[in-house]
């Protein structure tokens, strides 16, 4: 991929703090007549514009979906469902679940041509209680993942709490950044869910959302996982 120079930089970074001052409008921008509203939102049109126009690169990205709270998986599958609208192939490896089917899983194989759905792990640590046979089910997982990243026709793929994978240490982050660095002219999108990533990861990734916990019905109200909700 091509690198933006420092004038580029400089002049999307300028472009960046313009629009942060203009804001977004609405009630709580300071004019008091709708025609000096009107000009401040036609100049944040124009810099938005602008923003977009000097963007120009594009390239398979890296995203990280991590944090305590919940949605990190719900987070990566609306991208799934974002790809599967563009016509274009998703892969899902999930390297943790796998013991129980879900919701998303039985609505996006609806798409069976589109989609490849892979549950390969057997559950949280506390109910498999075997961390040799996990390891041995994430190793595996890891290796079918591998095989999509490499693939071209695949669009998406989605590698569904493989951040619990390292935290509990059974794969290695040097591993999967060397990986998919072998393969440097892809055009395919890898999402990286799970909490705790480390910051290896964090790093190497080109977006990174972490979700964090601010209620939870579990926690607060003693309410029990759901269908739809949770699964």
């Amino acid at each position: 991929m091509k690198q933006y120079d420092q004038t580029n930089i400089d002049n999307i970074e300028n472009l960046d703090r313009e629009a942060q001052n203009l804001g977004l409008g609405g009630k709580i921008s300071p004019e008091n007549t709708e025609k000096r509203y009107k000009e401040r939102m036609e100049k944040r049109k124009n810099i938005q514009l602008e923003r977009i126009k000097i963007r120009k690169e594009k390239k398979g990205l890296i995203l990280v979906f991590t944090g305590n709270g919940k949605g990190k998986t719900t987070a990566a599958l609306g991208i799934a469902l974002r790809t599967l609208g563009h016509n274009q192939k998703v892969a899902i490896i999930q390297f943790i679940k796998g013991s129980w089917t879900t919701g998303e899983e039985k609505a996006l194989k609806i798409f069976k041509k589109s989609i490849s759905w892979h549950s390969l792990g057997e559950g949280f640590t506390w109910e498999t209680q075997d961390r040799l046979r996990d390891e041995e089910l994430v190793r595996n997982a890891w290796g079918v993942a591998k095989k999509y990243i490499k693939d071209e026709t695949y669009k998406l793929v989605i590698l569904d709490e493989i951040n619990i994978a390292l935290k509990l240490g059974y794969i290695k982050s040097e591993e999967i950044i060397s990986s998919i660095t072998k393969y440097k002219d892809r055009d395919n999108h890898i999402v990286l869910t799970g909490r705790g990533a480390p910051k290896s990861i964090i790093e190497f990734a080109d977006l990174v959302s972490e979700i964090n916990v601010i209620k939870h019905p579990f926690k607060e109200q003693g309410i029990k996982a759901q269908e739809c909700i949770e699964f």
